[in-house]
């Protein structure tokens, strides 16, 4: 009888490794598949906002036409390799914005910073009783759709919490497709008069430096990735191509032939956020969305005013530190503005931080609140 039980074990292992095989092969096509239909509906989208002359076209375009056909039923994704090889490149093109001089001001950033916290608690404590009172969003769901950024956080914190989650997702998505559309908006508005993503740093880099920058950089995002912080290979690429930038050792920009993609997949990959999504759901909690959107956007602006002042900034660059979309898009974008890269992302990684903190206080006050 042991026999038999080993020959059918002998006979049942390889059948059970080749389906596992199998299964995940058909699971790495299907992303392979998605993600091609999803930068091919992104690369459509960069192209006719291009002819439109819409600010920040590579970045827009795709954001906006992957949304419509995610609404639409389309499938659409971007797998997590691809995602992070551009984000990696990303990181390399922004760092290369690092100068010996980019962190000037770095002693009068902590004003910034305690600005930024006063701005995110003003966001949260308005925008939640917006949605409590007049969208009838139970407390909890309340808090989490407000928060301004650190989304995977706040997602987490709803399932955890019997949240509606649902309503939460929606409104999140909606608020990071808006201040994708409103920043290059609002810069134009304010007197710049063109939002490139091209020539973020001086002459193009040579290849050979560019491919032990990207290794670094890539390697620094793994190294990030286990500490959970937030997007590690942006902020891997941006370490290591900053400091190379700031010592000399690799003096250059990332050449535009790498660049124009990888923010035409970030903008994909903000569409992305929409598959899956009935036009019902998206237009039950639209209005939502924008009221909170426009009061969040209308604080940061205000508290963004007197910091632009402060440090001798363009109101444009403050605005985009302050802005609270999401980390990856508004560190691009400001970037794209010509803004001090180091500052972007010391604003941006705070905001995190704090909301870290803020939010599960903001949770506990929701919970003692009379109904």
């Amino acid at each position: 009888m042991r026999s038999v039980h080993l020959g059918v074990l002998a006979i049942a292992a390889p059948a059970a490794r080749c389906y596992a095989t199998t299964m995940h092969a058909k699971t790495d096509l299907t992303d392979i598949r998605t993600t091609a239909v999803s930068v091919a509906i992104g690369g459509a989208g960069a192209a006719l906002a291009w002819v439109m002359s819409m600010p920040a076209p590579v970045l827009i375009g795709p954001a906006v036409l992957v949304s419509l056909a995610g609404l639409a039923g389309i499938r659409t994704g971007i797998s997590p390799g691809f995602r992070d090889a551009c984000f990696v490149v990303l990181g390399a093109g922004i760092g290369a914005g690092f100068s010996p001089d980019a962190g000037a001001a770095i002693l009068r950033w902590p004003l910034a910073f305690v600005a930024l916290a006063l701005g995110l608690f003003a966001t949260i404590e308005l925008c939640s009783r917006v949605l409590h009172r007049g969208f009838g969003f139970d407390r909890r769901s309340a808090v989490l759709a407000s928060a301004p950024g650190h989304l995977s956080f706040v997602m987490g914190l709803a399932a955890d919490t019997q949240a509606d989650v649902a309503k939460v997702a929606v409104v999140q998505s909606i608020r990071l497709l808006a201040l994708t559309l409103i920043v290059p908006f609002a810069a134009m508005a304010m007197g710049v008069r063109s939002i490139s993503v091209v020539s973020l740093g001086s002459e193009p880099m040579t290849w050979t430096a560019l491919a032990i920058l990207l290794i670094v950089g890539g390697l620094a995002g793994f190294g990030l990735r286990r500490f959970r912080v937030p997007a590690p290979f942006l902020l891997g690429g941006m370490l290591a191509s900053g400091l190379t930038h700031v010592t000399g050792v690799f003096p250059g920009s990332v050449p535009n032939v790498l660049m124009v993609p990888a923010f035409m997949i970030l903008g994909t990959l903000i569409g992305t956020r929409f598959s899956g999504m009935s036009p019902a759901q998206f237009l039950s909690s639209l209005l939502a969305g924008a009221a909170i959107t426009t009061i969040s956007a209308l604080i940061a602006g205000l508290i963004a005013v007197p910091i632009s002042v402060f440090l001798a900034f363009p109101l444009s660059h403050v605005l985009a530190a302050f802005a609270p979309g999401g980390l990856e898009t508004m560190i691009a974008m400001g970037a794209a503005l010509g803004a001090n890269p180091g500052f972007l992302a010391a604003c941006h990684i705070m905001r995190l931080l704090i909301l870290t903190a803020l939010i599960p206080l903001s949770l506990a006050r929701a919970r003692t609140s009379p109904r």
